[in-house]
Parts: structure tokens; C-alpha cells; sequence
């Protein structure tokens, strides 16, 4: 087995300890933007409860194109089926099966990425829900993947899921932001005709099983730090994050999807701190020098504070115990380490 695929299954071991996926057991489940960060997680827990149970979960999974030699690995196990295509072509979900349980992870989290394409990333999250919902069994439960973006423009922190930010249509990140809005509301109109429908608004995680060329802040800085012998920022750093490992992440998404009571859910860590301190931890892990530039600007569009109210989930799931952000460094360090072959 290719060693990065071990290290992810071994990862989300934890997942499978601290989460009952039983009810999931014999059941059929899709599971869209399966290659991706939290979409890779939420496969390799699926394999991992399939590896010590009997009845397994049947699972299809969805990719946008081939994956990379370890992830064949996470996917090569008995009950799952591997649908290769666009999901924003008209007509992709047509001949999709009938599932008792959606998780609808598709789409990019990076800026970068959902800003290339606009169209698509508000296709995505909006007619594609709409599809999905014909391909849900009576009785059966759907998550969508929303984004704490959501609350872009809003001052009170931290937020709370009966909360809303402010910010207009043209927006630089309208496209993403607005488009989530529009998934939370389909899936909330799909609870009104009795539907188990739920949005978790994410925010921040990260971890082992990005891809090369993942421009998120973290990974990033750790390809800079790592490639160029320096982390250079783009500004002072101020901008102030709550970061969420992986595991957690999706720990809290499988009691959503399987447990919750209500319709939205924020998603998120405890491990605070501002972009600038982030730089010198990485930089201190890999023993590179951080510099911080005077008249750069970050880019557009990216808010100064994101801070999830996780009230919610630790009153309802019990969940008190997160991965700091020292640890989850370091495991995000080592697997791009091994990504960059250094």
C-alpha cells in the first residue's frame, strides 16, 4: 500500500473510535468530492469501519478526474464504486442511483480555485443540490457542505449559527458565498417536506491529504517554507483564524449527518491564532526564517477574524477533545513533506 495512504487511514482511525458509523451499515451511500481534503477523510473512515464490521457501508464516490496513486488505494476496497466526471454537466447526476445517505462535498475550498470558475462553483452548489435531493431514499439523510463565509461581513464574534453575514452580490467571493446561502436554503426547503437535510458550515480545516498545489494559507506556507527555504507573507500577518484538524472535521460531520437535531451546524476548531504566529510555527518546525513584507496585500475578499460558536456541537455531540494545533502541524507537515519528496 502506497505509505500516504497508510498515513490518512491510520489518521482517521480516530474518527472511526470516537464516531458509531453502525447506522450506516448495509446502507447506500454517495459521497461527492470524494479526492478532497474532508471527502478523503470521510472515505477513509468509511474503509476503516468496513475493515472491522461484516455488513458494510456500499459506497459510490464521485471524482472530478483519475486521482493520484495513493488515494487508488483508499479505494480500492470491496463495496465501492468510483464515478469519474463533471458534476456541473448538465445531466451528470441523471443516472445516478437511488442513496439513504448524500454527503455532498464537492467543490474547491481554495479562493483561488472556486474564483476561477464562478459559474461553476454557484452550479455546484446549487442546481447539483437540487439534483441530488431526486437521488435520496425516502427516509434518508443528506449533508451538505457549507462554508463559515457565510458569515463574511459580520462583526459579532464568535459566530453563531443563527447568525448571517452582510456582504453584497458583488462581493469578489460572492460566487461562493452566495451559492453556499442558496445550498443551506435548498436543503432547509427540503426539511419542510420532511426531509433529514442539514448544512455544516466549515471553516478552516486542515490536514494531511491535500494535493500538490493546494494554496490554501497552511499548505502554502509549509511548500514555501519547504521548497524556498524561507516563508515569505504577503502582509503583517494580523488576520486572526481558528484552525480545524481534519479528523475533528469530520468526526462533527458524521454526527450531523447521522445524530443532529437541527439545521445547521457550524464546523470548526479551537486552535486560534493570527496568520503571522501561524508563519513562525510552521517556520520554526522546518527551521526556516519568516519574513514579513511591508506594502503586499493579501487577497481579496478574505475577512480579518473567523471564529466559529461551537456551543452547538459540544453540547449536543459531547465533543470536548480537539487536536491542538501544534500536533495537527506537525502531521500536515510530514505529509507534504512526503508529497514534495524532501
Amino acid at each position: 500500500m502506497h505509505k500516504l495512504a497508510e498515513f490518512i487511514i491510520k489518521d482517521a482511525e480516530e474518527v472511526v473510535k470516537k464516531t458509531d458509523l453502525s447506522p450506516l451499515a448495509g446502507k447506500a451511500l454517495l459521497l461527492t468530492g470524494a479526492s478532497g481534503l474532508i471527502g478523503t477523510y470521510f472515505l477513509a473512515s468509511i474503509g476503516n469501519f468496513n475493515n472491522r464490521n461484516k455488513e458494510k457501508i456500499k459506497t459510490t464516490i464521485i471524482l472530478h478526474s483519475e486521482p493520484d496513486e495513493y488515494f487508488k488505494d483508499l479505494m480500492d476496497q470491496e463495496n465501492t464504486t468510483v464515478v469519474i466526471g463533471d458534476m456541473a454537466e448538465d445531466g451528470f447526476s441523471r443516472n445516478l442511483p437511488i442513496f439513504d445517505f448524500i454527503i455532498h462535498a464537492v467543490g474547491y475550498g481554495q479562493p483561488g480555485k472556486f474564483m476561477e470558475d464562478r459559474v461553476k462553483t454557484i452550479r455546484l452548489n446549487t442546481s447539483v443540490t437540487l439534483e441530488l435531493f431526486d437521488h435520496l431514499e425516502l427516509g434518508g439523510k443528506f449533508l451538505f457542505l457549507s462554508t463559515s463565509e457565510v458569515y463574511s461581513g459580520l462583526n459579532t464574534l464568535p459566530y453563531k449559527e443563527d447568525s448571517i453575514g452582510t456582504t453584497n452580490t458583488n462581493h469578489p467571493r460572492s460566487c461562493y458565498i452566495e451559492s453556499k446561502r442558496a445550498g443551506e436554503a435548498i436543503c432547509n426547503a427540503y426539511r419542510h417536506k420532511g426531509v433529514e437535510a442539514k448544512s455544516a458550515r466549515v471553516s478552516l480545516v486542515y490536514g494531511p491529504g491535500t494535493k500538490i498545489g493546494d494554496m490554501r494559507v497552511i499548505n502554502n506556507f509549509i511548500f514555501k517554507a519547504i521548497n524556498n527555504g524561507k516563508l515569505e507573507l504577503l502582509d503583517k500577518g494580523e488576520a486572526k483564524r481558528n484552525y480545524c484538524y481534519v479528523t475533528d472535521a469530520v468526526e462533527i460531520m458524521w454526527q450531523v449527518l447521522l445524530n443532529g437535531k437541527d439545521d445547521i451546524y457550524n464546523v470548526g476548531g479551537f486552535s486560534k491564532t493570527t496568520i503571522g504566529e501561524l508563519a513562525e510555527k510552521i517556520g520554526k518546525y522546518i527551521d526556516v526564517a519568516v519574513v514579513f513584507p511591508e506594502n503586499l496585500k493579501p487577497m481579496g475578499g478574505a475577512p480579518e477574524d473567523v471564529s466559529l460558536d461551537m456551543t452547538k456541537v459540544e453540547s449536543e455531540f459531547n465533543k470536548k477533545d480537539y487536536v491542538s494545533l501544534n500536533d495537527g502541524l506537525a502531521k500536515t507537515i510530514e505529509w507534504q513533506k512526503y508529497l514534495y519528496r524532501k
